[in-house]
């Protein structure tokens, strides 16, 4: 037992040393990268939300991040229905096609996109680098979403009808609020994947349509601009918050469900 709990406490420090020297680089004083800093103070924060190279791939990612999650839901929820309540020729073959993303390399789906696109003319557009991310997305949705619909009592739909509920009512307030939960981390797992996403958008967006991972490449690619260590650390705040938050706020529901009730007198 003890033996796991130093490889368990060996692999976390492993895996947390390079944010102990990134957080400290982001306060740092020095011109380049350089830890430890020599001073500390918070010039390159102020440079990052002052900077237009910066602030505009900031939310160029938040842009299509969102547009991307929606669009994958449109086509991720209809397809895991088909899936796993219908039988229908090419069924396996439709689900492997979709799959397709999580087992060809990133960098042959971009040059394939670079070319692909090129000739419909949306390289360097929004809206072709949110089809590229919806497609790389579409797939890790389909997992949430089958493995919630595949535990899902049809039961409950059986039921609404026999009662007179028209599809589009059972689906509405029955289907709908049980696989909210799915629905939900599915679209923030697609976002995250679009806001996350390096390759494709090196050979899709262009200097309009930069992302803030594109961005921070170019820039340690070709200066080694501290303010890197700015946005890998907001970066990591953000993620830091997502768990945190849903982790508090059931904390909060158990302690008060738990709480005795005092009964008035």
């Amino acid at each position: 037992m003890m033996l796991v709990r130093f490889a368990a406490i060996l692999i976390a420090v492993f895996l947390a040393a390079p944010l102990l020297v990134v957080v400290p680089m982001s306060f740092s004083t020095a011109p380049s990268l350089q830890f430890p800093p020599p001073a500390l103070w918070l010039g390159y924060y102020e440079r990052f939300f002052s900077d237009p190279n910066w602030t505009g791939p900031l939310l160029n990612s938040i842009l299509i991040g969102a547009a991307t999650a929606g669009l994958t839901m449109v086509v991720a929820v209809p397809a895991a229905f088909a899936l796993v309540r219908y039988r229908f020729p090419g069924r396996s073959m439709f689900n492997l096609l979709l799959m397709t993303p999580l087992i060809v390399p990133h960098i042959v789906m971009a040059l394939g996109y670079y070319v692909y696109f090129g000739e419909l003319r949306l390289l360097q557009s929004y809206l072709g680098v949110i089809l590229a991310h919806t497609c790389f997305s579409i797939p890790v949705a389909m997992l949430i979403i089958t493995a919630a619909l595949k535990g899902f009592d049809l039961s409950l739909e059986r039921a609404a009808m026999s009662l007179g509920a028209p599809p589009l009512t059972v689906f509405r307030l029955v289907t709908m609020p049980i696989l909210a939960p799915a629905f939900v981390i599915a679209g923030l797992f697609a976002f995250i994947h679009s806001f996350d996403e390096t390759v494709v958008a090196l050979f899709i967006s262009g200097r309009d349509v930069a992302t803030l991972p594109r961005q921070m490449f170019n820039s340690f690619r070709m200066e080694a601009d501290p303010v890197i260590s700015v946005a890998s650390s907001l970066l990591l705040a953000a993620a830091l918050v997502g768990v945190m938050v849903p982790t508090a706020v059931n904390s909060v529901r158990r302690a008060l469900n738990t709480r005795p009730s005092t009964i008035a007198s």
